[in-house]
């Protein structure tokens, strides 16, 4: 994905730089790429606990572990915060010490599949020797809030403080949850608001597809993705399906207009500053009550964009963020998914047509039904699952229009088993509760040994 770093000192003064960092991410077809990041969960192979930071067999120990394959450490303080490598991305702390790949910036799927099973088995042979294992769910299974470790990085400690004042699940969400996204890029102001309104239409059918969190501390949850009934208890004013998108008029300066509404996390000077629920307005104007008399800087505006949490995130690129997280083939898929659908112009207006009639209300519907639902929701009288079939087939198509090979196949391969789930209407979370109330006698625990890497 592209960036606008290279500025990140210059002060900003008006709208319009703010407006330049989203432009600056168009760029034309031929230098599209694919960013897939995916968040797990460590835990111990004895007792089956979280893994805390520190100690012998600890995230610390995880993190220098992986320094021996390339990994340059990055630290906050005196602690390894994550890890770097040039061309292949970031691997980073969640707050409760989900274990987070941010790959690099590939052209096509093949290569997708490559990094993610590398990272993995990287993973595994430094985990093998700590003892620690890695889960594959969307929500931990049986572990409470305390029983998590807060990860030692400075943002989280703000948003610990913060989360609580304006919602009733926002600490679940950092420390209980993980998800799998994809990063795509735009064309121009146009493309990026015609991807942006399919992909906002369409999250929902994407949270059935990969609905996989059926469990709260040992019982069923009465959810088949809790992680999708997290976001809507986090915090309503940087969360959601932005109707505002599909109102004539936007473009890069509305979603500007809406992150300068998002109330403020942080601002980091040397260490992270709280300015949690002040205006990033304000602080334009010189008048930032944690930074009296200061303007931001572009880099400010970097991190103030990424404390936004919509269903689709716009930064120089869009970020696909309904997922829950899962297994290999499904960290796969979803990048598989969303290219088949946004990177080819056939695929993406006939997404279009089979959402553009959908209402405000119609959107947001679907996207409270799902999570308890998933393909069984329906939408102005189609069940998701029907239209998941129809998605699909666009998206293979424009897989197959893409025609990038390897061994044969293009990338369509990957939708395999999404393709599975809509036809058979059968969830992951749906298969683990099947498994939970039979074989695994009403022990999540099973999960454990059935859905880790």
């Amino acid at each position: 994905m592209t960036s606008f770093r290279s500025e990140q000192h210059e002060p900003v003064t008006s709208k319009a730089q703010l407006i330049a960092t989203l432009a600056s991410g168009c760029k034309p077809k031929d230098q599209w790429r694919i960013g897939t990041e995916h968040e797990k969960f460590p835990y111990n192979h004895a007792g089956l606990t979280p893994v805390p930071y520190d100690g012998p067999r600890g995230i610390k120990a995880i993190l220098t572990g992986l320094q021996r394959f390339g990994w340059q450490p990055v630290l906050e303080g005196e602690n390894v915060i994550s890890l770097w490598q040039k061309g292949k991305g970031t691997i980073s702390l969640e707050p409760g010490g989900q274990l987070e790949l941010s790959g690099g910036t590939v052209t096509n799927v093949h290569q997708t599949q490559r990094e993610i099973a590398e990272h993995l088995a990287q993973v595994r042979t430094v985990t093998d020797e700590l003892g620690v294992g890695m889960l594959a769910l969307g929500f931990t299974p049986n572990w409470t809030r305390d029983d998590i470790e807060w990860m030692p990085k400075g943002r989280y400690k703000i948003m610990r403080s913060y989360m609580p004042k304006v919602g009733s699940m926002g600490i679940d969400m950092m420390t209980r949850t993980c998800t799998v996204q994809v990063n795509l890029d735009y064309a121009s102001e146009a493309d990026m608001v015609k991807k942006l309104r399919v992909s906002l239409a369409l999250q929902p059918v994407a949270t059935a597809l990969w609905a996989n969190s059926p469990f709260t501390e040992g019982k069923p949850n009465g959810h088949l993705s809790l992680r999708g009934k997290i976001w809507h208890n986090t915090d309503q004013a940087r969360t959601g399906l932005l109707p505002f998108a599909f109102e004539d008029g936007m473009g890069f300066e509305r979603y500007v207009d809406y992150l300068l509404d998002v109330p403020m996390y942080f601002v980091y000077r040397d260490g992270h500053i709280d300015a949690s629920g002040q205006s990033f307005r304000d602080y334009m104007n010189g008048t930032l009550p944690a930074l009296p008399g200061q303007i931001p800087t572009v880099a400010d505006w970097f991190d103030h964009m990424s404390t936004a949490f919509p269903e689709v995130r716009v930064k120089t690129y869009l970020e696909m963020r309904g997922a829950d997280s899962g297994p290999l083939d499904m960290l796969v898929a979803l990048p598989a998914f969303w290219t088949g659908l946004l990177y080819d112009d056939q695929a993406l207006d006939a997404a279009w047509d089979l959402v553009k009639g959908w209402t405000a209300k119609d959107r947001d519907t679907l996207r409270a039904d799902v999570p308890v639902q998933a393909l069984k929701a329906t939408v102005r009288g189609r069940s998701v699952q029907d239209l998941a079939k129809d998605v699909l087939a666009l998206s293979e198509a424009g897989l197959k229009r893409r025609a990038k090979k390897d061994g044969g196949h293009d990338e369509g391969v990957y939708l395999a088993p999404l393709q599975e789930i809509a036809a058979s209407g059968i969830t992951q979370a749906e298969r683990m509760l099947n498994l939970y109330h039979g074989a695994w006698g009403g022990d999540v625990a099973k999960a454990f040994e059935q859905f880790s890497y």
